[in-house]
């Protein structure tokens, strides 16, 4: 068995949960890119220069940053919100959406089509 098999065999609830979350992920994901649009990341270049790339991923990072610092603030303050209704758990699923985004960015797959 490999380990998805053996994670699912020995942790079925946790193993459901967790691909509810990522589907939770990807839905939170293709609605905010309706909204945003490709050249969110991209800068409105195409990313097939490395110095596009590059400022298309320190742009993530910032995006990150500042997820971390919010984070950082809900925290200290037990989860008080002042934003609206975006909750440290909506923080949480931005970073990891960023992380993939980052990732398609890298391996090239942030365009239009792909």
């Amino acid at each position: 068995m490999d380990a998805i098999e053996t994670f699912e065999k020995e942790y079925p609830e946790l193993s459901k949960e967790f691909k509810d979350i990522q589907d939770e992920m990807y839905a939170m994901f293709a609605a905010k890119m309706l909204d945003y649009g490709l050249g969110n990341i991209s800068l409105g270049s195409n990313l097939e220069e490395e110095e596009d790339k590059k400022l298309s991923l320190t742009g993530i990072w910032l995006r990150c940053n500042d997820k971390i610092n919010r984070l950082k603030n809900l925290l200290r303050r037990d989860g008080k919100v002042f934003v609206g209704n975006e909750s440290m758990l909506d923080s949480f699923m931005d970073i990891s959406n960023y992380g993939i985004i980052a990732r398609l960015v890298m391996e090239n797959k942030w365009k239009k089509g792909a």
